[in-house]
């Protein structure tokens, strides 16, 4: 069976419209967020989707088989995603075989050294390999979960990200992670914010639950340090990604200086080569690679073993929001939670808000993907849009 065609397409699917009535916005809506761009006053104060290079129009990815059967998969990041996948990985991938999931994944790999694979190109590889595996489970009618070796859990145990804790908790939520509220150049003042933040949010959750935070590359070594010591009482789960992806020494000093609180980082490290790095110098103890930024689900299974061996956790970034992040925790022993962005307005149950038709939803803070064939997406041939 050999691949006829990928493009990236659009879906045309149902607006998501609750029925239920919001009791008040959510914290996504008007929460500021952390950010490397949070440097500058302009910045500081803003929502993601005023932030330069925050975020970006979804790319959807088919790839279509000589029988016609085709998978689907998403990845991030708009116009620059789509030229590397139209211009470069369609053309060295097409005609070849549509069930050589490694081969392809290796060849998408290599081809991008001269140009970089750590950036876009393993975003635009992403959403190619999550096409495939769909794709695969569908060609042998099985759930992509169990063609990777599961099912290894009954349910995957999920933390509910964001800051409206009081709707995660209602929702049955027993792990939390909240949002960071301020920058390293802040000073003494941004420390203040962080820990008043997280004293009321341990208030709120209790002794028995855990609870991390999330900086998101907002803060250098220093502060980092400064921070966990006032951290200390509050006994975070994790500090997760305090610095840039890149500083691979900052790290290492931060595992040194820090033994009280775990380091979690991962989601804006792309491929296998800066997890080994992170992971061989015992740098972090949680890694979270976003299977739709990392590589895709071939990448994020290399990088799992990778960190299985060295006795380190594996908890996908944005995990339970995606039919692949939730077959990935659902079979691997060592992925023991997933993260559930939860972004959409308290009151609403879960079930209202499915962002993927046919993606299974949280019940009390757990989530057992579908058995249908691949990802199990509920998507018709006639929703499949090829973009221009």
């Amino acid at each position: 069976m050999k691949i006829k065609h990928i493009r990236v397409v659009e879906l045309d699917i149902p607006a998501i419209e609750p029925r239920t009535k919001e009791r008040r916005p959510s914290w996504n809506e008007e929460a500021p967020r952390g950010s490397p761009m949070g440097m500058y006053p302009e910045w500081r104060d803003a929502v993601p989707a005023e932030i330069p290079g925050f975020g970006g129009r979804p790319v959807w990815v088919q790839v279509v088989a000589d029988d016609g059967t085709w998978g689907l998969g998403r990845c991030s990041f708009g116009e620059p995603v789509e030229a590397l996948i139209s211009t470069h990985f369609a053309p060295l991938l097409e005609g070849r075989d549509a069930l050589a999931t490694e081969y392809l994944n290796d060849l998408m790999w290599r081809s991008t050294k001269r140009f970089g694979s750590l950036g876009l190109s393993a975003v635009a590889m992403s959403g190619i390999d999550i096409a495939l595996w769909d794709l695969k489970g569908k060609v042998l009618n099985q759930p992509v979960w169990r063609l990777i070796g599961g099912p290894s859990r009954d349910s995957v145990h999920l933390y509910a990200t964001g800051d409206d804790l009081d709707w995660s908790q209602e929702l049955g939520f027993t792990a939390f992670k909240i949002t960071n509220p301020a920058h390293y150049e802040m000073g003494i003042e941004g420390l203040n914010l962080v820990e008043e933040k997280v004293a009321t949010a341990r208030d709120a959750v209790g002794r028995n639950r855990e609870l991390m935070i999330n900086p998101v590359m907002s803060y250098d070594v220093e502060f980092t340090i400064r921070l966990a010591e006032r951290l200390r009482p509050y006994e975070l789960r994790w500090l997760e990604e305090p610095l840039i992806p890149e500083d691979i020494e900052g790290h290492i000093q931060l595992k040194k200086a820090i033994t009280w609180i775990p380091i979690a980082t991962g989601e804006d490290h792309h491929t296998r080569i800066p997890f080994r790095q992170l992971i061989e110098h015992r740098a972090v103890d949680v890694i979270q690679p976003d299977l739709s930024w990392c590589g895709g689900l071939s990448e994020a299974i290399k990088i799992y073993t990778l960190a299985q061996a060295f006795g380190i956790k594996t908890v996908p970034h944005g995990g339970a929001n995606t039919p692949w992040g939730q077959h990935f925790a659902y079979a691997m022993p060592e992925s023991s939670m997933a993260e559930y962005w939860l972004g959409t307005a308290p009151g609403i149950p879960l079930d209202e808000v499915r962002p993927i038709p046919g993606m299974s939803m949280p019940v009390n803070g757990e989530v057992t993907p579908t058995d249908a064939p691949g990802f199990g997406m509920e998507i018709l041939d006639s929703q499949i849009i090829p973009r221009a």
